[in-house]
C-alpha cells in the first residue's frame, strides 16, 4: 500500500497490521493442513488426526469474531475516506481475506470429511484383512497337517477328497481375499496423498501367501491324482509284467535246452540262429528293465502304506515272486550267452568281455565324477539326486552281467587243464608250454581282479555320493525353512517399522507409549538374532561339507543379514530420536517422568525444577515420591535389629534394591559419568543434569535387565533419594562429588574398587589427598546413614575425628596415598563400617548353611550364621542374633564367629580348637577381653565431649526454630510451586529434626562410650598380664582374640572365607549382669570334653572339602 495513503488515512496502518496477521495465520494453517499426513489403515493415527482437525476447526471458529471485526473496520474505513484508491485496496483485501478464510475452512471440512471416510474405509479394510488372514491361517493349518503321500486306494481317495474340499474352500475363501484386495485398492487409490505403505505391504504379503497356498494345493492335487492313477494301474501292470515274465521264462528254458545239446558248437548255423533268438530275448529283457524297477519301487511304497495287513502280505509275496523270476530270467540269459560263446577261443572272448567291462566301469566312474560338486540350492541337489538314482539303477542292472562274467572266468580258470591253455595261447616266439599256460591264467586273473576292484570302488563311491546328496538335501531343506521363517518375521517387523510416523508428527502425550512399542519391537528384533545365527550356522556347515551355496542362496543370506542389521539400526535410531524428542519437547517439564506415579498422584515441578507430588484425593503435597514413602515405611520393620551397623546395612540393602542400583556395575556407572563430563567434583549439578545422568544409567540397565528396570520410576526414585541425602533444603543443586558418592556407594562392585574410585575423586593429580579433601569425602559418605537416622551410631555427623584417625594411622603425614587409605578402610573405621557390612549383608542373602539354629530351630540357616566359640554345636541364625535372643547357658558377650558363606572342613576344625580352648576359660575372662568389631573413632577422648556439644547445638537450633517459626523441613508447594527456604536455614532445620529424632539414641551412645572405657581398662589389664606370661602363650592368646572385623581385608589370599568374631561390642549396650556374672566352673573333665567333641563333628571324618577362594566384597 502506498505510503501517501497511509499518511492520508492513518487508520489504514492498524487495518493492514490486523489483515496481515490474520492472512499469515490462515496461510500457515493451510500449509499445516496440506502437510499433515496419516498412516492409512492405522485407526489410532486417523483418530488422532481427526481430533487435531476438530481442534483446528474450533480455533478457526474462535477467530471468526476477529474476521468479522476486521470486515466491520474495513467498512468503516471505506465510509470515512473519500480516496477511491484506498477504498479499492480495502475492498480487494477484504475479498481476498474472505476467500482465503472460506478456502481454509473448506479445506478443513473436506479434510475432516476425508478422514472420517478414511476411518470408515480403513475399518472395513482391517476387518476384511483379518478375515483374509483367518482363512489363510486355516489353509496353512490344513497344509501343515498333510504328511507323506499315502499309497493305498482308500487313503489316497480320502486325501484326494480332502484336497478337493480344500480347493473348493479356497475358491470360496477367494471372495474374502478379493474383498480385502478391493478395499486395499480403494484405500491406495483414494488416499494416495497420505502414507499408504502399511496397506501396500500387508496386501502384498497376503497375496503372496495366498498364491503360495494355491500353488501348493494344486501341486498336491496333481501329485495325488498321479498317485491314484498309478495305484489303479499298478495291479494291471503287475499282472501284465508277470505274464510277460512267464512267457520270457518259457523262451529262456527252450533256448537253454537247445544250447546244452551235444555237438552244438560244431553246427555254426544252429549257433547263429540260437544267438539271434537270444539277442531277441535279451532285447525284451532290456526293454522291460525300467518297467520292473518302477513296479518294484511303487510296490514298496504301497507296502509301506499297507503296513501289516493281509493285503500287504499278499502283495509282498507277489513282489518277491516277481523279483525271483526276474533274477532267474537274467541269470538264464547270461548262461545261454556263455554257452553259445563257448569255443576254442573262449579265453579271448572272456578277455574281451573283461576289457569291455573295464571300459564301462571307467566310463561310469567318469560319469560319477562329473556329477560333483554338490549343488548350492535345494532344486539343484534334488535334480542331482534324480540323476544319481538313475545311475544306481544302471549299476543294479549291470551287476548280474559283471558277477556272471567274473564267475565264468573263475570257472574257466579252475576247470580248463593246462594242456588246453597251451593250445589256446599262441605267442609270436616259442615259449615252453607251461609258461604259455601261466601267461593266459595270469592275464585273465589280473583282468578279473581289476574288474572286481573297479566294481567295488564304483559302488563305494556311489554310496558315498548318495550319502552326501542325502545330507545336503537335509541341510538345504533346513536352510530353506529357516530362511523362509526368518524372512516372514523380518517382513512383519518391516511392516511395523514402515507404519512409523515421523517423530515430529507424534503427540507429546503419545511419545511414551510409542517408545514402549518401539522397545517391544527392539526386543523382538533382538530375539531374531538366534534365527539369524541359526541361518548363518547352517550356511557355514554347508561350506564345511564342501557345498558351495548358489548365488541365489548367497544373495538371500546377505539380504536377510542386511535387513536384520538395518532393522536394528532403525530401531536404535528411533529410540534415540524419541528420547531426544522428550528433551526437545521441553526438558524443563521432565515429561517422561510423569509416568512414574499413578492416580491419584501427580508429579509436579517447583520453579527450581525440584519435583514434588500432589495427592488429588487428600489435596496435599509432599517432597517424597509415593513409592519412596512406602519404602521408608517398610524400613521401620528393620528397627528391631539390635545392632546399628547391621540395621543400617539392611536398610541400605533394601533401598539399593528398590533403586535397582544393585544391578549397576562400577564400569557402567563410570561410563555414564564420563559421558556427561562430570569431572569437576566441586561443581554443583542442577536437577536436569542429575536427571539426564540417571536416565543414561538406567537406560543401560534396562537394556541388560529389561524386566527389572522401570526407567521413569527408577530415575524419579533415585533423584528423590539423592535429594533427601544431599539436598534436604530442596535447593535444586547437589555437588558432583555428592552425586558420585551416593551412586558408587550403592552400586554393584568390589568393596576395595569402590574405595579406590572414591579416593581418586578427592585425590590430587599426583595421587595424594590432604585432610580437607578427605573430609569432603567422609562428609558426603556419612550423609547416607544420616538420612536413615542412624548417624549417631557411627560417631555422629562430625567427621573431623575420622579424618584425624586416618592421618594418625598414616603417622601424621600431611598427605596420604591410596594404599594407606585402603589400609585404614580395611580396619572398618566406625564412621564407614556400614559400607563393608552392607557388602556382607548382600553376600549372605543367598547363603545356605547346613546347621540348625539353637533358638528358633531354623534349618538350614539362611543368611548369616553365628557359631559359638564357647559351646559345641551352638549356632544362631541372623534373625535371633539381630534381635538379641540367646539360649539358656549362653551369653551375648561369649565369642562367636560370623559366616556369610557355608563353612569348610578346615574352618570347622579351627573353630572346634577355639571352642576347646575357650572351654577352660572363665566367664570373667570373656568379660575382661571384649573385642571391637570395627575401628572406633575416639570422639570422647578428643577435646570437648561430643554429646555435650551436640546437646548444646540441639538447644541452640531449637531456640532458632522457635524464634523464626520454621518448619522441620521445607514444605512442598501447596498445590502451586513456591520457592523453598534458603539453603542455610534448610540445613539447620534438617539438623534440628535429626537431633530431635535421635535424642534417645544419643543417650544410648553415652552408655556405649562408658562401656568402651570399661573395655579399654580391661584391655590394659590384659596387656599387663600378657607381658608377664611366656611369649608362646601370648601368641596363642593373640591368635584366639585377633580382631576378626578386618579378617577379610587383612588376610592373604589363601584364607578360605570371611570370618568375623561378634561379641557384645556390636550391640549398642551391654547388660551389667553379663559383666558381673560369677566365673564359670573350669573343672570339666577330659571325658566330657571328648564326648562333646565326638558329638560335635560326627560326620567330619570323611569330609574332604577343598578350600574355597576368599569371598569378594561385591553386591
Amino acid at each position: 500500500m502506498p505510503s501517501s495513503l497511509l499518511l492520508e488515512v492513518p487508520a489504514l496502518a492498524d487495518f493492514n497490521r490486523a489483515w496481515a496477521e490474520l492472512t499469515d495465520w490462515l496461510s500457515l494453517l493451510d500449509r499445516v493442513i496440506k502437510s499433515q499426513r496419516v498412516m492409512v489403515g492405522d485407526l489410532e493415527d486417523i483418530n488422532e488426526m481427526i481430533i487435531k482437525q476438530k481442534a483446528t476447526l474450533q480455533d478457526l471458529d474462535q477467530r471468526r469474531p476477529q474476521l468479522e471485526e476486521l470486515i466491520t473496520a474495513a467498512q468503516n474505513l471505506k465510509n470515512k475516506t473519500s480516496n477511491q484508491e484506498a477504498r479499492t485496496i480495502i475492498t480487494d483485501r477484504i475479498e481476498r481475506l474472505q476467500n482465503q478464510w472460506d478456502e481454509v475452512q473448506e479445506h478443513l471440512q473436506n479434510r475432516r470429511q476425508q478422514l472420517n471416510e478414511m476411518l470408515k474405509d480403513s475399518t472395513q479394510w482391517l476387518e476384511a484383512k483379518e478375515e483374509a488372514e483367518r482363512v489363510l491361517g486355516q489353509a496353512r493349518a490344513k497344509l501343515e497337517s498333510w504328511k507323506e503321500t499315502p499309497y493305498t486306494m482308500d487313503a489316497i481317495q480320502k486325501k484326494i477328497t480332502e484336497t478337493k474340499q480344500l480347493a473348493k474352500d479356497l475358491r470360496q475363501w477367494q471372495i474374502n481375499v478379493d474383498v480385502a484386495n478391493d478395499l486395499a485398492l480403494k484405500l491406495l487409490r483414494d488416499y494416495s496423498s497420505d502414507d499408504t505403505r502399511k496397506v501396500h505391504m500387508i496386501t502384498e504379503n497376503i497375496n503372496a501367501s495366498w498364491a503360495s497356498i494355491h500353488k501348493r494345493v494344486s501341486e498336491r492335487e496333481a501329485a495325488l491324482e498321479e498317485t491314484h492313477r498309478l495305484l489303479q494301474q499298478f495291479p494291471l501292470d503287475l499282472e501284465k509284467f508277470l505274464a510277460w515274465l512267464t512267457e520270457a521264462e518259457t523262451t529262456a528254458n527252450v533256448l537253454q535246452d537247445a544250447t546244452h545239446k551235444e555237438r552244438l558248437l560244431e553246427d555254426s548255423k544252429g549257433v547263429r540262429e540260437l544267438m539271434t533268438q537270444w539277442q531277441d530275448l535279451q532285447g525284451e529283457i532290456d526293454a522291460h528293465t525300467n518297467i520292473y524297477h518302477n513296479l518294484d519301487e511303487n510296490g514298496q511304497k504301497v507296502l509301506r502304506s499297507l503296513e501289516s495287513s493281509d493285503d500287504a502280505a499278499l502283495l509282498q509275496r507277489r513282489l518277491d515272486n516277481m523279483n525271483f523270476k526276474w533274477s532267474e530270467l537274467r541269470k538264464k540269459s547270461l548262461n545261454i550267452r556263455s554257452h553259445l560263446e563257448a569255443s576254442s577261443d573262449q579265453w579271448k572272448r572272456l578277455h574281451l568281455s573283461l576289457q569291455e567291462l573295464l571300459v564301462w566301469l571307467q566310463l561310469k566312474d567318469d560319469e560319477l565324477s562329473r556329477q560333483a560338486p554338490i549343488g548350492g540350492d535345494f532344486p539343484a541337489v534334488q535334480k542331482q539326486n534324480d540323476v544319481h538314482r538313475a545311475f544306481k539303477r544302471e549299476l543294479k542292472t549291470k551287476e548280474p552281467v559283471i558277477m556272471s562274467t567274473l564267475e565264468t572266468v573263475r570257472i574257466f580258470l579252475k576247470e580248463l587243464p593246462l594242456e588246453g591253455l597251451e593250445k589256446l595261447y599262441q605267442e609270436p616266439r616259442e615259449l615252453p608250454p607251461e609258461e604259455r599256460a601261466q601267461n593266459v591264467t595270469r592275464l585273465l586273473r589280473k583282468q578279473a581282479e581289476e574288474v572286481n576292484a573297479e566294481w567295488e570302488k564304483l559302488n563305494l563311491r556311489s554310496a558315498d555320493w548318495q550319502r552326501k546328496i542325502d545330507e545336503a538335501l537335509e541341510r538345504l531343506q533346513e536352510l530353506q525353512e529357516a530362511t523362509d521363517e526368518l524372512d516372514l518375521k523380518l517382513r512383519q517387523a518391516e511392516v511395523i517399522k514402515g507404519s512409523w510416523q515421523p517423530v515430529g508428527d507424534l503427540l507429546v502425550d503419545s511419545l511414551q507409549d510409542h517408545l514402549e512399542k518401539v522397545k517391544v519391537l527392539r526386543g523382538e528384533i533382538t530375539a531374531l538374532k538366534e534365527n539369524v545365527n541359526y541361518v548363518n550356522d547352517l550356511a557355514r556347515q554347508l561350506t564345511t561339507l564342501g557345498i558351495q551355496l548358489s548365488p541365489y542362496n548367497l544373495s538371500t543370506l546377505e539380504d536377510l543379514n542386511t535387513r536384520w542389521r538395518l532393522l536394528q539400526v532403525a530401531v536404535e535410531d528411533r529410540i534415540r530420536q524419541v528420547h531426544e524428542a522428550h528433551r526437545d519437547f521441553g526438558p524443563a517439564s521432565q515429561h517422561f517422568l510423569s509416568s512414574s506415579v499413578q492416580g491419584p498422584w501427580e508429579r509436579a515441578i517447583s520453579p527450581n525444577k525440584v519435583p514434588y507430588y500432589i495427592n488429588h484425593e487428600t489435596q496435599t503435597t509432599c517432597w517424597d515420591h509415593p513409592k519412596m514413602t512406602e519404602l521408608y515405611q517398610s524400613l521401620a520393620d528393620l528397627n528391631n535389629v539390635r545392632f546399628s551397623a547391621y540395621r543400617t546395612a539392611m536398610k541400605l540393602r533394601r533401598l539399593q534394591k528398590a533403586l535397582c542400583l544393585d544391578l549397576l556395575s562400577l564400569s557402567a556407572a563410570c561410563d555414564a559419568l564420563d559421558q556427561h563430563n562430570l569431572k569437576q567434583n566441586d561443581q554443583p549439578m542442577d536437577i536436569l543434569q542429575v536427571i539426564n545422568c540417571l536416565t543414561t544409567i538406567y537406560d543401560c540397565l534396562e537394556q541388560e535387565h529389561n524386566n527389572l528396570v522401570n526407567v521413569p520410576l527408577c530415575v524419579d526414585m533415585c533423584l528423590n533419594w539423592l535429594l533427601n541425602v544431599y539436598d534436604t533444603g530442596r535447593t535444586g543443586r547437589i555437588r558432583v562429588l555428592s552425586f558420585k558418592t551416593g551412586i558408587i556407594s550403592l552400586c554393584k562392585a568390589h568393596l576395595e574398587d569402590k574405595y579406590r574410585y572414591l579416593f581418586k575423586q578427592v585425590a590430587s593429580s599426583t595421587g595424594f589427598c590432604d585432610q580437607r579433601r578427605l573430609g569432603l569425602l567422609l562428609h558426603d559418605s556419612i550423609q547416607i546413614p544420616r538420612q536413615l537416622g542412624e548417624v549417631a551410631s557411627f560417631g555422629g555427623s562430625n567427621i573431623e575425628p575420622s579424618v584425624r584417625s586416618c592421618f594418625q594411622f598414616a603417622n601424621n603425614k600431611p598427605e596420604i596415598e591410596a594404599a594407606l587409605f585402603l589400609d585404614w578402610m580395611r580396619l572398618e573405621p566406625q564412621s564407614m563400617v556400614w559400607l563393608p557390612v552392607l557388602h556382607r549383608v548382600a553376600a549372605a542373602e543367598t547363603a545356605k548353611h547346613q546347621a540348625k539354629c539353637n533358638i528358633c530351630k531354623e534349618c538350614p540357616i539362611i543368611g548369616f550364621r553365628y557359631r559359638s566359640l564357647k559351646h559345641f554345636n551352638y549356632d544362631i541364625c541372623q534373625s535371633c542374633f539381630f534381635s538379641g535372643r540367646v539360649a539358656k547357658g549362653h551369653k551375648m558377650h561369649y565369642p562367636m564367629v560370623e559366616y556369610c558363606t557355608p563353612t569348610t572342613s578346615g574352618e570347622d576344625v579351627r573353630d572346634f580348637a577355639k571352642v576347646l580352648k575357650n572351654k577352660f576359660r572363665t566367664k570373667r575372662y570373656f568379660a575382661k577381653h571384649p573385642r571391637m568389631g570395627y575401628l572406633p573413632v575416639q570422639t570422647v577422648l578428643e577435646g570437648d565431649n561430643m554429646e555435650t556439644n551436640l546437646q548444646a547445638e540441639y538447644d541452640r537450633l531449637k531456640q532458632q526454630h522457635e524464634h523464626k517459626g520454621l518448619s522441620p523441613l521445607p514444605s512442598p508447594p501447596e498445590m502451586m510451586p513456591t520457592s523453598p527456604q534458603s539453603p542455610r536455614d534448610a540445613e539447620l532445620i534438617a539438623e534440628a529434626k535429626l537431633l530431635r529424632q535421635h535424642k534417645g539414641r544419643l543417650e544410648a551412645r553415652m552408655q556405649i562410650l562408658e562401656d568402651h572405657n570399661k573395655q579399654l581398662e580391661s584391655q590394659l589389664n590384659r596387656l599387663r598380664q600378657l607381658l608377664e606370661q611366656p611369649q608362646a602363650e601370648a601368641k596363642v592368646n593373640g591368635t584366639t582374640v585377633s580382631s576378626p572385623s578386618t579378617s577379610l581385608q587383612r588376610s592373604d589370599s589363601s584364607q578360605p572365607m570371611l570370618l568375623r568374631v561378634v561379641g557384645s561390642q556390636t550391640s549398642e549396650s551391654m547388660g551389667e549382669e553379663d559383666l558381673l556374672s560369677p566365673p564359670q566352673d573350669t573343672s570339666t573333665g577330659l571325658e566330657e570334653v571328648m564326648e562333646q567333641l565326638n558329638n560335635s563333628f560326627p560326620s567330619s571324618r570323611g569330609r574332604n572339602t577343598p578350600g574355597k577362594p576368599m569371598r569378594e566384597d561385591t553386591m
